[in-house]
């Protein structure tokens, strides 16, 4: 027989198929009169016995690493061996008494074999009801299901036992006979319910009643062949319920020791307990008149006491019907309710996507009546401009694939459009739907909320334009479209703020937003930034937005006339950048950096991006990476520029120069270095680092007796340090080197914006008996002003007063790789030298040297860097020269080597 696996799919074991292949044999040999038919039945008994009780010992007693629900160890519920072993013990010992009730009968007398089959049919039955009854997961039933349940067993019960008593042979019958007939047609009949009820909760229980029923049935049909004295072969019909009997019994205590998963649907029909007992009575009757005639007393007796529990039936299920009907209407009054008085209109739509019903509630949300839907297509109810899109959706709905959202305009009954949005559910396999069902309900005053909110996060609040998350949303839906992105920076609007206040600053803000608007296109986004920066999103080309730039410009440098007849002008700076091909981010930084490019050339500028300004950017982010700790790494160095007298040629200083020697970035020069240490806060400690190692290789050049002196240079922000002097007085001390050969020097250019300071400090040097130079000093009218107040004692001429006819000059302020440095932005020693410069002009450097020489002061011609120039500054008057013509820049020890090739030099 097929083994029940938790799955539900019977499958048939090597054991089952050989145990029937010997049954069918066994039958086989019996029909053809090998053996006596009743040992046929007892041997074909015992085995189907003896496999089941086998298989049902397993669960009593499993053994050490046994699968005892015989699937491989794959089952899909928990296992419940341990709660089904008292049930299965009762089982196994009813499946061995009905084996051993079989094997025995042939064995006993003939006259005593009714009463041996009896007893153990009686026996089976108590063991089978008490194993059924302590099976798991039999549910507690409410009293009016065990009314039920007892009057259908009572109704087949005796349905049953008058089928049996009127088509039993019309002779007296033998008690042991009828007593076995009319205990088992209630027993088939309890078995019978049972298992209808349980075959879809319980189909472990189900196969089990089946199994115990089958097996009583054939045990008692045997019975009852034996009482009648029946034909020897009628008994071989009794051995395959026999056989299924056991074998199905063990296998469904298998499945629920396996977890007896519930099998699909929905609750057992009821037609078969009601309509049952009547059929198999009248069956009954009929075969009864048509084979034996009329009825005895007994037997119509019998036949009407069927009819008493098919009444009480008959009036339980018409009640059970008023119940669920009441239910029914119950829950279609709250399915109403529900549909009514929802926020949904609900529409149910065919195959060919017309309107087939819709809820209630479509007058009071839509003011729709059911002529105005009912039988319509569903996209004429929508927009022109979504139908086609709302039909495509649902066509591919009606095709398989899964359901999505449906945003559409949909009309509504006073001629208005609203937006809808639908949400699809197919239906169309659920017999009393069978159809596509929509809810559709109205969100335009959340799409209106949302359209609100959006414009919130996406708008200045003070001016009304485009903000940043606003405008990086533009620039990515734009990506693949020509276009550029100005961003402009006001410059002047803090001193708005700080002198008039910010609420004058944001009526001057508010106009500049105003002109902004006015000049752009239609087509054009402006956007505010930041505060005082703004963009402007264009699709035009480079010329046209650089011609927009410019209008801009024009633009916003008109004056800002406000109340009160005040007036605020402002400048800017604008950074341009093309689109196309770009993300949002990146776009934003190109054009930022070519505005901060803008501002560093002037101001009104209007600049394009190129891949420099990001080389540049790099460059600069890899100097601020490595700079800081570069002193404490030992990655700063010196080199010297001899300083010498024009007239002897003989070497009197030498001027240090910073060199900065990265391992990553290689050496890099002052005027990239010196911004970057000012910026981050260093400047004050190379500046340190240089004077004291300046003033050590003093020190060890002066141990003869050669007076060389050392300078260095200083930015004014170092200089006017609370802590300048002393230090520098520290460092003189510490390397035992006289005041008078250090010489300090500061950049003309960069002293204006603190001349107060510089002019204390520097007297403060000159206290000290340090000297003092004035570097990169330009014949200007401001500076021969400002050259009274100074107390210098060296001027260094600057290229520009030297030569203001050669182009590409570079002064003091050139590269210092040159031999010279940024000596507008070095500290001590960082700089200086000289740069590349033209022809001296001698009327020019006449009046400086002149004026210097009756200020008391000494001149240094400076950058000369061919044999004409240093003859001419020779003839003007410069006692001293500086310049790749005379000597170039070099380490300590070549310039050590070049001095000692002028012992005699002692200035």
């Amino acid at each position: 027989m097929p083994d029940a696996y938790p799955s539900g799919v019977p499958r048939l074991r090597p054991a089952d198929l050989l145990v029937l292949a010997v049954v069918a044999l066994l039958l086989l040999a019996g029909l053809a009169g090998a053996g006596p038919p009743l040992a046929v039945v007892a041997l074909a008994g015992a085995a189907g016995s003896a496999l089941a009780g086998a298989r049902l010992s397993r669960l009593v007693v499993p053994a050490s690493g046994d699968d005892p629900a015989g699937d491989g160890g794959d089952r899909p519920g928990p296992w419940r061996g341990p709660r089904v072993r008292p049930a299965a013990g009762l089982l196994h010992a009813a499946v061995l008494t009905v084996g051993l009730t079989v094997a025995v009968l042939p064995l006993v007398a003939a006259g005593l074999r009714v009463a041996v089959g009896a007893a153990g049919l009686g026996l089976a039955a108590v063991l089978h009801t008490v194993g059924l009854l302590l099976l798991p997961g039999r549910a507690r039933l409410a009293a009016r299901a065990r009314v039920r349940h007892a009057t259908d067993i009572v109704s087949l019960g005796l349905s049953l036992h008058f089928a049996a008593w009127v088509l039993m042979p019309t002779a007296q019958a033998p008690l042991a006979a009828r007593i076995a007939v009319a205990s088992g047609g209630f027993g088939f009949a309890a078995v019978g319910v049972a298992a209808l009820a349980d075959w879809r909760r319980r189909p472990g229980a189900a196969v089990c009643l089946l199994g115990t029923g089958a097996a009583q049935f054939g045990l008692l049909a045997l019975i009852v062949l034996l009482a009648y004295g029946a034909p020897d072969r009628a008994a071989l019909a009794t051995a395959p319920p026999l056989v299924a009997g056991v074998l199905l019994t063990a296998a469904g205590v298998r499945r629920v020791a396996a977890g007896d998963p519930r099998r699909a649907g929905g609750p057992p029909p009821v037609w078969p307990r009601v309509s049952a007992p009547a059929g198999i009575a009248t069956v009954a009757a009929a075969v009864h008149l048509a084979v034996y005639g009329g009825f005895t007393t007994g037997m119509v007796v019998l036949g009407l006491a069927v009819i008493p529990p098919l009444v009480v039936r008959e009036l339980i299920s018409a009640t059970d019907n008023r119940r669920y009907a009441g239910r029914l209407a119950a829950q279609e009054a709250h399915f109403r309710a529900l549909v009514s008085g929802g926020n949904d209109l609900i529409l149910l739509l065919d195959g060919a996507l017309r309107v087939r019903w819709q809820s209630p509630a479509a007058a009071r949300l839509f003011a729709l009546t059911d002529a105005d839907v009912l039988g319509r297509h569903f996209a004429d109810l929508l927009h022109p401009d979504d139908a086609p899109q709302a039909a495509r959706l649902l066509d591919r709905v009606l095709a398989g694939d899964r359901p999505t959202l449906l945003p559409a305009r949909m009309r509504d009954g006073h001629g208005a459009w609203r937006e809808t949005e639908s949400t699809v559910s197919d239906q169309r396999g659920v017999p009393e739907v069978h159809a596509l069902v929509l809810h559709v309900r109205d969100v335009g005053e959340r799409r209106r909320l949302e359209r609100a909110v959006h414009q919130l996060a996406a708008t200045d609040q003070l001016t009304g334009l485009a903000n940043r998350q606003e405008l990086l949303r533009e620039l990515r839906a734009r990506r693949d479209r020509s276009g550029a992105l100005l961003v402009v920076d006001l410059h002047g609007l803090g001193v708005v703020n700080d002198g008039r206040g910010h609420a004058f600053g944001d009526t001057v803000v508010v106009e500049v937003a105003r002109r902004l608007r006015a000049v752009a296109g239609p087509e054009d986004l402006v956007a505010r930034l930041v505060g005082d920066e703004f963009a402007v999103l264009t699709d035009a080309g480079p010329v046209l937005a650089y011609g927009l730039g410019n209008r801009l410009l024009a633009a916003l440098a008109e004056p800002y006339r406000m109340a009160g007849d005040d007036e605020v002008r402002l400048q800017a700076n604008i950074g341009l950048a093309e689109v196309r091909g770009a993300g949002p981010d990146d776009v934003l930084r190109q054009a930022d950096l070519a505005r901060r490019r803008a501002a560093q050339l002037g101001r009104d500028r209007i600049e394009w991006y190129d891949a420099y300004l990001e080389e540049q950017l790099v460059r600069r982010l890899d100097l601020e990476r490595e700079l800081p700790g570069a002193v404490a790494r030992g990655e700063l160095d010196l080199v010297y520029q001899p300083v010498l007298g024009l007239a002897d040629r003989l070497p009197v200083g030498t001027e240090a120069l910073l060199r900065w020697r990265s391992p990553v970035l290689g050496t890099v020069l002052p005027a990239e270095l010196l911004p970057v240490a000012e910026d981050l806060d260093l400047i004050g400690e190379v500046g340190r680092w240089v004077l004291d190692r300046a003033c050590r290789q003093l020190a060890d050049w002066s141990a003869g007796d050669r007076r060389l002196w050392m300078s260095v240079n200083v930015t004014p922000g170092e200089l006017t340090a609370p802590d300048f002097l002393r230090r520098t007085a520290a460092v003189l001390a510490a390397h035992g080197v006289p005041a008078d050969r250090l010489v300090v020097e500061v950049a003309e250019p960069r002293v204006g914006p603190e001349l107060p300071a510089v002019v204390a400090r520097l007297a403060g040097l000159r206290s000290l008996g340090v000297r003092t130079a004035l570097d990169g000093f330009r014949a200007e009218h401001a500076s021969l002003a400002q050259l009274r107040r100074l107390p210098v004692d060296l001027l260094k001429l600057a290229p520009a007063a030297a030569s203001a006819h050669r182009p590409g000059g570079a002064g003091m302020g050139g590269p210092a790789g040159m031999g010279g440095a940024a000596g507008a932005t070095c500290p001590a020693g960082a700089a200086g030298g000289t740069g590349a410069a033209g022809a001296v002009r001698p009327p020019l450097t006449d009046v400086v040297v002149g004026l210097g020489q009756r200020l008391g002061l000494e001149v240094v011609a400076a950058a000369l860097e061919t044999p004409a120039q240093v003859d001419a500054a020779a003839r003007a008057g410069c006692r001293y020269g500086q310049g790749h013509a005379l000597a170039r820049p070099a380490t300590a020890e070549r310039v050590e080597a070049y001095l000692e090739e002028f012992p005699s030099a002692s200035r």
